[in-house]
């Protein structure tokens, strides 16, 4: 080295490195300041207002477009959530190429979920869609493909996912404190759309088969099946049986309004109860282990009781890390890298299997038999 330069090194060393500090504290605060883009694909689902109203605590998130082919409908929501006119775009492809959102959230009717993740993947942005992720096996493989073809994210959104008893339980399984799962029941649902008095465009696609896939099988039943899938780490059930009812044809005469289907595993069975029958809303499961079993209550308590202990325990359930306490904040963490979600609640191969599990219960509905699952390469069997 040049004795010069050698020199004057240890010198200018401190303001090499203070500026090199600088510009790297400089890019740090630019990533973590930064916002991430979303848009909204369809407002006929009627969980959108839960999520516009939710959006204002979630600062690193901008809303830069909203598209539905009903202006009325945008017109709706505008003066509820005091949105901007700009926000507004008639087609999926004209709101994505003008405002370059890097996720879209989907709340159209579940058919309509493939033909708007379809056109997402042509431009590279990724999908949040509401529960369940599509009407039919061929649709969810499909969807599989086209996330892999253009290296986007495809997460399913669902309630339960961000209820911290259902952790409890998952914990009490994996841990092994209620020994090996053997049975599973699962309670979802409310009065029904009707009663419940949702939208008049929520309750048009949701009344229809050919737009939501069934009635409360579909609707309710995908929580159930969801929750099955990831409490048995992705493992296939061996047969589908279900049953449904047409209870108030009145009100429902083209979907079921109550269903029960039963998974059937190896050392396992699940039942799910979706129903638009109950008495009131309800969202709840049994884990039953060899040796204990833990029992949700609503979203934050659960009834847990051991082998030895001789009463049954009622506790609040620890609250979910931030990063997973809602849709947003784990959409957050998944754009940033902080959570890989495979075999999750939300994830993609997860709720190929809940597909799955749908179309063989609407199968066995309409054959009464049972149904045989085949394995799907490249997921758990």
């Amino acid at each position: 080295m040049n004795f010069r330069l050698r020199t004057l090194l240890p010198a200018f060393l401190p303001v090499f490195l203070l500026a090199a500090f600088l510009l790297f504290s400089t890019r740090l605060s630019a990533q973590t300041t930064d916002s991430l883009r979303i848009a909204i694909v369809g407002l006929e689902h009627g969980h959108v207002s839960g999520f516009l109203d939710d959006l204002p605590r979630h600062a690193s998130f901008e809303l830069v477009g909203v598209t539905d082919p009903d202006p009325a409908l945008f017109a709706k929501y505008q003066k509820q959530f005091n949105l901007s006119a700009s926000l507004y775009y008639k087609t999926e492809a004209e709101m994505i190429e003008a405002t370059h959102p890097q996720v879209v959230l989907v709340y159209t009717s579940i058919a309509r979920h493939l033909p708007a993740i379809e056109i997402a993947a042509k431009y590279g942005v990724s999908v949040m869609v509401e529960k369940p992720l599509t009407i039919s096996l061929a649709d969810a493989l499909r969807i599989r493909r086209i996330a892999a073809e253009h290296h986007i994210q495809v997460l399913v959104n669902y309630e339960t996912t961000w209820y911290s008893s259902n952790r409890a339980a998952f914990d009490e399984a994996r841990s092994g404190a209620i020994g090996p799962i053997r049975r599973i029941v699962v309670h979802d649902g409310h009065q029904g759309p009707a009663e419940i008095h949702v939208q008049p465009e929520f309750l048009k696609w949701l009344t229809d088969p050919e737009q939501n896939g069934a009635g409360a099988m579909y609707d309710f039943g995908c929580y159930g099946a969801d929750l099955a899938v990831w409490l048995m780490h992705g493992q296939r059930p061996i047969s589908v049986t279900a049953v449904a009812n047409h209870d108030k044809p009145a009100i429902y005469p083209h979907v079921d309004d109550d269903s029960t289907i039963i998974l059937q595993y190896p050392d396992a069975q699940v039942v799910i109860q979706g129903s638009w029958n109950w008495p009131f809303s309800r969202k709840d499961m049994e884990v039953y282990g060899a040796t204990g079993y833990a029992i949700t209550i609503e979203q934050s308590h659960i009834r847990i009781r051991h082998q030895h202990d001789s009463a049954e325990q009622l506790t609040e359930a620890k609250p979910l890390p931030a990063d997973e306490k809602d849709s947003l904040s784990y959409l957050a963490a998944v754009f940033s890298g902080k959570i890989q979600p495979h075999g999750d609640l939300t994830s993609l191969d997860t709720n190929i299997t809940v597909v799955q599990i749908l179309d063989a219960a609407r199968e066995s509905v309409r054959t009464g038999r049972t149904v045989k699952l085949t394995d799907i390469p490249g997921l758990p069997n």
